[in-house]
């Protein structure tokens, strides 16, 4: 199982709380997930193909609306290969921020430009901080409704403690820029 891409285990992992759109899996992946994982069309698209060609999702045509919605649900096979991915040992977890790379290299531009990207990168997080906040409110109201809850809230509050450290790191930053220390 080494090779597995991990579009398939992510779009399996959503598949596996309900029925979903090709357009419907892009739509989680760009609000509840976009905090640690993200995907394209252009690679949602292929992925579904081939899960449904594997066996581990089956794909329906929903033919209630003009637009022929295509539904994916997950197998029983895809469950069993869900679950056997969530049991491997992580492989790897990666930071990857175009704002700290642009830092890196920020000599090249000075300080002025390093103050634009790093106030840009707090305005962001300041952004999203309250949704991860609203969402941690609701999942504390709701954690017996739903035992994924519990692990949705796992993922909600490190994204918080992340963010949080983000705003810190933002402040102290700026601070070394403009007064050098």
């Amino acid at each position: 199982m080494s090779n597995e891409k991990k579009i398939d285990c992510v779009i399996l992992g959503l598949l596996s709380h309900e029925e979903l759109t090709g357009y419907e899996i892009k739509k989680r992946m760009d609000t509840t997930l976009k905090y640690f994982w993200s995907a394209s069309y252009g690679s949602i698209y292929p992925a579904l193909s081939d899960l449904v060609n594997r066996g581990l999702a089956t794909r329906r045509e929903d033919t209630k609306n003009k637009r022929n919605k295509l539904i994916y649900t997950i197998t029983e096979n895809g469950r069993d290969y869900l679950k056997k991915w969530l049991s491997l040992p992580i492989e790897k977890d990666e930071l990857r921020y175009e704002t700290l790379l642009k830092l890196f290299f920020g000599s090249e531009k000075g300080e002025k430009q390093a103050l634009i990207h790093i106030e840009a990168f707090e305005k962001k997080i300041e952004e999203e901080l309250p949704y991860l906040l609203y969402a941690e409110a609701i999942l504390n109201k709701s954690l017996n409704d739903d035992a994924a809850h519990q692990y949705y809230l796992l993922t909600v509050r490190f994204g918080i403690k992340t963010y949080r450290t983000y705003l810190e790191w933002c402040k102290e930053s700026k601070k070394l820029l403009i007064g050098g220390q």
